[in-house]
């Protein structure tokens, strides 16, 4: 690969500086998490059911999830910059119909249209591919990573600040403002990467059927969606049970997401210590054992009325450490099933992984309505838990059965 000029920041003549992409996949990161703990006062300034209200996540990661399979092909035609660009004009404009909606179903729908935000993430990791060869892609997005690691920690915090000092509304404001920063920044910073040569959208779709018939694939498939499912239950759920079951007022109810976020960074920092040396399936393995272990004590711990608000999201950080150790390396599973479909692998992973997410988050905030306890929401984690368990082990068997059928 010849190599791409040095970038500049501000200096859209050369590629993006790695502050703007940081930026960029902070951005998405930021409109997924932030108004979470405005969840319960929306709830009420909407005269609606929580269930409902719920669906701005679910509804949110399910457009996402599509749009994690065309967002490629299309940057692919027409560019990465143009793409941005665009994504974030659209988010901005249906961020601004989310602080105009008048009723709960109007407020959903420019919502979804939110969710082209991802876009962002997805094209800053696709401009570092373009920028430089595998190996220094894998670390450049790492630094990327760990550049907006601290978003889904600093996000429900300041959200939770924001709305108990100014209302649920406060939370899309700093989004749109966010969203106009890093707009200028992009324009002024992020020259185009893209050479030709690019796939497009058909070559890639005429690659699904081809992973869709392994089975060692849905397996990766299976074990990556369930245990993010936890995770996603966690989004859909922790906002009731915080504020109905305990109490908490949105402030509070923003630092007890903070336990998640740091196991989740402990997770991924096991992985990128061990998966070298321990490998892939048994890291994912492990990854699903603590969880589910610890969702299992957490269970009986609140069985035994030693439930407190410390504790239980205390203990969701396990839900974090074990998606830290489960997801990177599910992740490079699915894509070494076919390496040479490895682009296609990660897209329609990717979007597998997310649609389920939203399935089960709209299925905790369901299970919720109306209770007074944790436990559906407990039991739902449990058994994605287990199910992403019982996944690996099945493509760990699976994988002996052809090593064995090819010696």
């Amino acid at each position: 690969m010849e190599p791409a000029p040095k970038a500049r920041f501000l200096d859209r003549t050369t590629p993006p500086h790695i502050v703007t992409l940081v930026l960029m996949a902070g951005l998405a990161a930021l409109a997924m998490n932030i108004f979470l703990p405005s969840l319960p006062n929306m709830t009420e300034y909407f005269a609606t059911d929580y269930r409902l209200m719920q669906l701005s996540v679910s509804l949110y990661l399910a457009v996402n999830a599509v749009l994690q399979l065309v967002l490629g092909p299309v940057s692919d035609r027409f560019g990465r910059r143009p793409v941005v660009i665009g994504a974030i004009v659209v988010f901005l404009l249906a961020t601004l119909g989310t602080l105009l909606a008048t009723s709960v179903e109007v407020f959903l729908v420019f919502r979804m249209l939110q969710a082209v935000i991802v876009a962002a993430m997805v094209l800053s990791r696709a401009a570092v591919r373009d920028m430089v060869d595998e190996a220094e892609a894998a670390s450049m997005i790492g630094y990327v990573t760990m550049g907006m690691a601290l978003v889904p920690m600093v996000g429900p915090i300041v959200g939770g600040m924001l709305d108990e000092a100014f209302g649920w509304q406060a939370s899309f404001m700093m989004l749109l403002a966010c969203g106009v920063v890093v707009l200028a920044i992009v324009w002024a910073d992020q020259g185009e990467t893209l050479r030709a040569g690019s796939g497009s959208f058909a070559k890639q779709a005429r690659a699904y059927p081809i992973l869709l018939r392994s089975r060692r694939f849905w397996g990766y498939c299976a074990a990556a969606g369930f245990a993010s499912g936890a995770f996603f239950a966690i989004l859909g759920g922790a906002p009731y049970v915080g504020t109905v079951v305990f109490g908490l007022s949105p402030t509070q109810l923003g630092l007890a997401f903070a336990p998640t976020a740091v196991g989740y960074a402990m997770g991924n920092f096991l992985s990128g210590r061990f998966s070298v040396r321990i490998g892939v399936q048994r890291m994912v393995l492990m990854g699903t054992i603590v969880t589910t272990a610890g969702l299992g004590l957490q269970t009986a711990l609140y069985a035994g009325g030693l439930g407190s608000a410390a504790v239980f999201f205390t203990f969701l950080s396990v839900v974090g450490i074990g998606n830290g150790m489960v997801l990177p390396n599910a992740t490079s599973g699915m894509m070494s099933v076919r390496p040479d479909l490895a682009g296609t692998a990660s897209g329609l992973g990717g979007a597998i992984l997310i649609g389920g997410g939203a399935g089960i988050s709209a299925l905790v905030g369901t299970v919720l309505e109306g209770s007074d306890t944790a436990f559906p929401m407990l039991f739902v984690m449990l058994a994605t838990s287990a199910a992403a368990m019982l996944s690996i082990l099945y493509v760990i068997r699976r994988e002996r059965q052809v090593i064995q059928q090819e010696d």
